[in-house]
């Protein structure tokens, strides 16, 4: 069968030359053969150089996800071996194996595959086409390397449409118990395979959450957006008088419940379902005030055309969240949407404090754990945002 050539148009190949590994529909000059979907293709520039070999989804705007610079590497099952290998290997040297993002898409170089590991339990997402009808192949390789307790698939979330594919979720192989207890800073929670958001569990602030070690200590705490509960049990752990989280998810604040009795902590830790955003106001105009307010809401956007609204989402919250902490409190905020930009978010937080006429003093700035990598160059890649500040 012979090879399938994507040729790129002649204005816009600097970006895919220069190492990007999306190709969009737009950007292409012409196609040469039957671009079968989830079928390997060859990608050109207008000049004939070759650029790369990857997956192409003639029903997605990202035509073909571009795998490797090397025309001779074949994109087959040893292909994935050997990049979940060195996915895993990364994961060895920052010391992230009990539980990690072991495979984050583009950052690992296989655009479109998730792969989250929990104790000997292993999610699985495929976001992309080509990853999709390579599932069978990712699930041997993992069962021969990792001897897994099971995987789960948690192919339920719409950015699979994008893609023609189908929203599914469930066993990859044998039944297991999907309610599983990880470990974190000495603190364990439960994490739902089947029911959580996402993979069950949010990975990527494990980092963040060691921060509140310090200043939780003596404080009262509003925890908004609260999920699960694990920067409330954090904040209690490093010594908060009182943590209250908030979420307008039942099913997440009984959770929350739960993982706080689980490590000892129901007596200081309460959980209340509530939509955040009226529930502050309220209390704002009520004068209520707390000593450390935290804010990790989820993505206020999944498209361009909600920028200028997820970004006035991100300024009322933390204007709000301002307003109920007392002289010299801490606001931990948070945003996971990737279209916002690390210097719109702090220029965000920024008008927020000026509109509540509150000074701010910066403890912390960081992104996401290492686990999800952020390759230069990539911008998809870096979506998290976690700053501290002490608002005077």
């Amino acid at each position: 069968m012979s090879e399938i050539k994507v040729i790129l148009k002649k204005q816009i190949t600097s970006r895919v030359a220069g190492g990007h590994p999306w190709v969009y529909a737009n950007e292409v000059a012409t196609i040469q053969g039957d671009p079968e979907p989830g079928r390997t293709v060859e990608v050109f520039q207008a000049g004939g150089q070759f650029v790369g070999r990857g997956f192409i989804n003639p029903k997605s705007q990202i035509l073909v996800r571009i795998l490797t610079r090397d025309r001779g590497e074949a994109l087959d099952k040893d292909f994935l071996e050997k990049r979940i290998l060195q996915a895993w290997a990364y994961r060895g040297k920052l010391g992230l194996t009990e539980n990690c993002r072991l495979v984050f898409g583009e950052a690992d170089g296989l655009p479109g595959l998730i792969l989250d590991k929990f104790n000997d339990s292993f999610v699985l997402q495929a976001l992309a086409l080509g990853m999709d009808l390579r599932k069978a192949e990712v699930c041997s390789i993992i069962r021969k390397h990792f001897a897994p307790g099971g995987i789960y698939e948690r192919n339920d979330v719409p950015v699979r449409q994008l893609e023609g594919l189908p929203q599914v979720k469930g066993f990859l192989g044998d039944p297991f118990e999907t309610r599983v207890v990880i470990l974190e800073h000495g603190l364990r929670f439960i994490v739902d395979l089947d029911q959580g958001q996402k993979t069950g569990y949010f990975l990527d602030q494990h980092c963040n959450r060691a921060h509140l070690e310090h200043i939780a200590m003596g404080a009262e705490v509003l925890d908004a957006f609260c999920y699960t509960g694990s920067f409330s049990c954090h904040a209690a752990r490093y010594g908060a008088n009182s943590v209250l989280g908030l979420d307008i998810s039942e099913q997440a604040t009984a959770l929350a419940a739960e993982n706080a009795a689980l490590n000892g902590l129901q007596d200081r830790c309460k959980f209340q379902t509530a939509n955040v955003f009226d529930l502050l106001k309220s209390w704002g105009k009520e004068g209520r005030k707390f000593d450390m307010v935290i804010l990790d809401p989820p993505a206020f956007a999944k498209s361009r055309e909600n920028i200028a609204r997820a970004v006035t989402g991100y300024k009322e919250i933390n204007l709000r969240a301002m307003k109920l902490l007392r002289p010299g409190g801490f606001l931990v905020t948070a945003s996971c949407t990737g279209l916002i930009s690390p210097e719109l978010f702090l220029q965000t937080v920024s008008q927020a404090a000026r509109d509540a006429r509150r000074q701010l003093r910066q403890v912390v700035f960081s992104q996401q754990a290492p686990d999800h990598p952020m390759v230069w160059g990539m911008e998809n890649t870096a979506y998290l945002k976690f700053l501290i500040v002490e608002v005077s």
